[in-house]
């Protein structure tokens, strides 16, 4: 009996420190947020759980591919961070796997798909930045309308995303098709005005940030995180917002179907959609508006939003459209010049 038992105790010893062992497996992850921005997000979840995470970043469109063409035999656990337009695009695809965290119910509608298929972790508006001394040079003040960026003196002048790989992209087109009341060819005509003005389009959205904060293009379009981040570094920028309005997208997270570490993915949606990770954000000076509302914003990104006229992107809408108004973006606005 002795014998008995002392070998149960064994297998029972040998149960748990297998069950730690896979608790404490690393998770695999694509995230569609910057390195930077994700990382100290990752290490402190690292710190509070124990459990490591693999990481590769994409950008949105790119993010999006690879898990659908990955559907059959996925890599990752969880995609981490973009706008919410992408995660409605992967429920047509059959990519996502629904799980509510504990702090479900108390995120605003906007920031839950109702089955769980994505949560919000941060809300990120779209903003115009301008350079600093190219206004002055051109007596001009911040533009504060839409048409503002039609303006000759931007000519050749201005960067921002591509439609066929960045979610900043998605979300401008998007806030664009919202201001001209959902008419697609009096909102595609606006892109195609405001093409003669456009520089380059660049693979991801913060990557006209540089050039406009250096003086090398004149101003553009991107998420407030990647403006008030150039603004943070000392470039000569200025923030401004449309009076017509502007659009904002809920950066999302979700458990991958078919995931092979569920329970672990699980744990990372608990931490991101909850006051654990958000309260960090600005403690790393990622100035992402918090989802969770037990976090409030942060004192000096809720001054900067203050006044400005923004609205959400429909993520039903957006997701049901993308596919096509991107490819009638490509097809009608890139080659107009």
């Amino acid at each position: 009996m002795k014998v008995l038992k002392a070998a149960l105790l064994l297998l029972a010893g040998c149960m748990v420190g297998a069950a730690a062992a896979r608790a404490a497996d690393p998770i695999n992850v694509y995230t569609i947020w910057p390195e930077n921005y994700a990382r100290p997000m990752f290490q402190e979840f690292e710190k509070q759980t124990g459990i490591k995470v693999n990481f590769l970043r994409f950008s949105s469109g790119e993010a999006l591919a690879r898990v659908i063409a990955e559907k059959n035999n996925p890599r990752i656990d969880v995609l981490f961070g973009g706008p919410v337009e992408t995660f409605a695009a992967g429920i047509k695809e059959g990519i996502f796997a629904p799980y509510k965290s504990p702090s479900f119910d108390k995120l605003p509608a906007r920031f839950k798909q109702a089955d769980g298929l994505w949560m919000a972790i941060a809300d990120d508006p779209l903003v115009f930045m301008t350079n600093g001394a190219f206004l002055k040079a051109n007596k001009l003040q911040p533009p504060a309308s839409w048409d503002d960026l039609l303006n000759p003196a931007y000519k050749n002048g201005l960067q921002m995303a591509d439609a066929r790989t960045s979610g900043t992209a998605v979300t401008r087109i998007f806030s664009v098709l919202e201001v001209n009341g959902r008419d697609e060819d009096k909102a595609f005509a606006y892109l195609k005005k405001l093409r003669q003005n456009v520089q380059v389009y660049t693979k991801s959205g913060g990557g006209g940030t540089l050039p406009v904060g250096l003086g090398q293009a004149a101003g553009g379009i991107f998420f407030i995180v990647d403006a008030l981040e150039t603004k943070a570094k000392g470039y000569d920028v200025v923030i401004s917002f449309p009076k017509e309005g502007i659009g904002t997208s809920a950066e999302a997270i979700a458990l991958i179907k078919g995931a092979k570490n569920p329970e672990a993915g699980k744990k990372l949606i608990d931490f991101a959609t909850g006051a654990a990770m958000q309260s960090k954000l600005a403690e790393y000076k990622v100035n992402f508006v918090p989802a969770n509302p037990d976090v409030k914003t942060d004192a000096s990104l809720a001054e900067v939003l203050k006044g400005a006229k923004i609205f959400p992107i429909d993520d039903d809408y957006a997701g049901a459209n993308r596919k096509r108004i991107i490819e009638r973006w490509v097809k009608e606005v890139l080659p107009a010049q």
